[in-house]
């Protein structure tokens, strides 16, 4: 966990940086295989809590929390904690501090006008969410929900330039069709469903919320590309936007409700741990998620899907018939394919060709092989799972 005190040096020297001056070649590798591990851990972990609690949260009986309120609580969280890690930072010199933000915040008032539209859209989506969990089994909208890697990917094709691989394509083709039979099977009944819940909504909400969450992400790599903000200085001005946007939110969708209640109507322990989750989980994945790599990442996002499904049937008598045994997996298998590197992509497309053709012609000998075309376009095969923004900005 040194990062999260490193202010960016650890993340910009890569994962070896960790132990690599100290340790021996062995025990640098050794723990570069925990960290991948522990790493995994968190993101599994994370991905499948965050949906599970928010489910458990808005299906309890009892009065129903304001979603607006939790929002505004996860981003005032978030931010007093990116703020202390700041102070921490400055060694707890409080003038150091107050001279830094002056400088990166109100000096710098372009970069951080920047991150209003990404932290608008950010506010949006984790409102979404609540919407679209409270509308749909956790389960399903885990499922679903990776429909985000599609939006993803097609905003970096159409606003970075970036190009897929034929196997991305068909992974991404993959992956919508597995959705799709996972909401034909949700249409269908997919077991017992609560009166107050309404499936199209909740569609419609995580739709919404997979096209803000690519479209966020793309725009916020595309106007911080080269900027010299630390993650944690970034996670404090879209805090502070996110709070500000919030509570406009909350206002003009539940402002009588919530003066007339409270602003903490309706909180209970699960509750709270739904706010806590969604401040601090964020993070933690912001710090570990540098040791992972794509594969990894792919692996997790399998693991969540399982995890949720599992976790759906015991919590909340979920029903798994055939048709979403059949959408969860080609969406896992999607999940998969995407995740690979360039030349394993390349090597199981070569392998699946060669099975399939008949050898017609060999290279005679003497002669020299015909020469090959490059394969290097730049393009998003080596980086299938554009981390969250807030992870690739570097140093401080």
């Amino acid at each position: 966990m040194a990062a999260v005190g490193s202010g960016g040096s650890t993340a910009a020297a890569g994962p070896g940086a960790v132990s690599a001056g100290t340790l021996e070649p062995g025990t640098a590798s050794a723990a570069h295989r925990r960290l991948k591990y522990i790493s995994l851990a968190v993101l599994v972990v994370q991905n499948a809590s965050l949906i599970l609690s928010i489910r458990y949260a808005r299906t309890l009986p009892g009065d129903r929390f304001f979603a607006t309120t939790a929002v505004v609580m996860a981003e005032v969280l978030k931010g007093l904690t990116c703020l202390l890690l700041l102070f921490a930072q400055k060694r707890g010199n409080v003038k150091h501090l107050v001279l830094f933000l002056h400088e990166a915040v109100l000096v710098q008032y372009v970069d951080t006008l920047k991150l209003a539209v990404p932290s608008l859209i950010y506010t949006l989506q984790n409102n979404l969410q609540y919407v679209a969990i409270s509308n749909l089994p956790a389960a399903t909208f885990q499922v679903t929900y990776q429909l985000k890697i599609l939006t993803t990917a097609l905003f970096s094709v159409f606003m970075l330039n970036r190009s897929l691989s034929r196997l991305q394509w068909a992974s991404l083709l993959l992956l919508f069709t597995g959705v799709a039979i996972v909401q034909a099977q949700q249409a269908g009944g997919g077991g017992p469903r609560p009166l107050d819940q309404n499936p199209g909504a909740g569609l419609a909400a995580v739709v919404a919320s997979c096209l803000s969450s690519g479209f966020a992400g793309v725009y916020f790599e595309k106007i911080l590309k080269g900027s010299s903000g630390s993650v944690w200085l970034r996670n404090l001005q879209l805090g502070l936007f996110g709070t500000a946007l919030g509570l406009v939110g909350l206002w003009w969708a539940e402002g009588t409700a919530v003066a007339r209640r409270g602003f903490f109507f309706g909180y209970t322990p699960a509750v709270w741990g739904v706010v806590l989750n969604q401040a601090f989980g964020g993070l933690l994945v912001a710090v570990v998620v540098k040791y992972a790599d794509n594969i990894l990442k792919g692996f997790a996002t399998s693991l969540s899907i399982v995890l949720s499904t599992v976790a759906s049937v015991r919590l909340f008598g979920f029903h798994v018939d055939l048709l979403f045994t059949l959408g969860a997996g080609l969406v896992i298998g999607a999940v998969y394919l995407y995740s690979l590197p360039r030349g394993a992509a390349k090597a199981l497309a070569s392998a699946s060709a060669s099975a399939s053709a008949p050898c017609t012609h060999q290279q005679p000998p003497g002669q020299p092989p015909p020469p090959q075309l490059s394969s290097h376009r730049g393009d998003l095969s080596t980086e299938p799972f554009p981390p969250k923004l807030l992870t690739k900005v570097k140093g401080s």
